[in-house]
């Protein structure tokens, strides 16, 4: 069984994006299923390889369809295949997230998308208190080569109840706390993809144990679980 992204996919998706309707897609399902269910095998493969060095306990596999309600795009259908891969709550914090997508748009994150209004409180008390272990984990050579810096939405000034003159004021101020890195089509078309993606996810371990460490727990160090 291969494990590669079929090159089928970009193939589909580029004739979607000129075509993105209903009446298209309904001609074309078969093939979209065919497409599909390879991918659906490429996500589980890595999520087991994921398990063999973290605790996943959920794949999701994003629909094609569109939720157009609430959006000026009102083309029903992506032209990409997005998964996010959980880790076992509540001791294991953060996510995992593969983005296929054709003309070099493909990308893979890490990280905490939408931390909830108490993490990211709890996060930015353990920066104003503490910002060494984050910034050795920033400076790491292999964090530094895989992931680069931090990427994400970030208030333009401090948050309230925090200095703005305070030394770690670049991280306070964040609200994503997110890497990501991208591939080219011919990236991810090579049959070593999913094991790049798997050691590229492996080398952002160093951040979510820290985080998972500063969320499960108080400003004292003590256990919340």
């Amino acid at each position: 069984m291969s494990h590669s992204i079929p090159k089928e996919t970009f193939t589909f998706f580029n004739k979607l994006e000129k075509n993105n309707d209903r009446d298209w897609f309904n001609e074309h399902k078969i093939e979209f299923k065919t497409i599909e269910a390879k991918i659906k095998e490429v996500y589980n493969y890595l999520g087991e390889l994921l398990n063999t060095h973290d605790q996943i306990e959920k794949i999701k596999i994003f629909r094609i369809y569109r939720d157009v309600r609430f959006s000026k795009n009102k083309l029903p259908y992506k032209t990409h295949f997005g998964a996010s891969f959980s880790r076992v709550k509540p001791g294991l914090r953060g996510g995992y997230y593969v983005h296929i997508q054709p003309n070099n748009e493909s990308f893979i994150a890490a990280g905490f998308w939408d931390p909830s209004k108490e993490d990211l409180l709890r996060i930015r008390k353990e920066f104003e208190m503490d910002d060494s272990e984050m910034r050795a984990i920033l400076k790491d050579k292999t964090f530094k080569d895989s992931w680069g810096d931090f990427t994400g939405d970030e208030l333009k000034t401090a948050p309230k109840g925090f200095n703005k003159e305070h030394e770690a004021i670049d991280l306070i101020r964040r609200k994503q706390f997110i890497f990501v890195k991208k591939y080219t089509d011919k990236e991810v078309l090579a049959g070593d993809f999913l094991i790049d993606v798997n050691l590229t996810f492996k080398n952002v371990r160093p951040f979510f144990n820290y985080m998972s460490d500063v969320l499960t727990t108080n400003l004292n160090g003590e256990s919340l679980l």
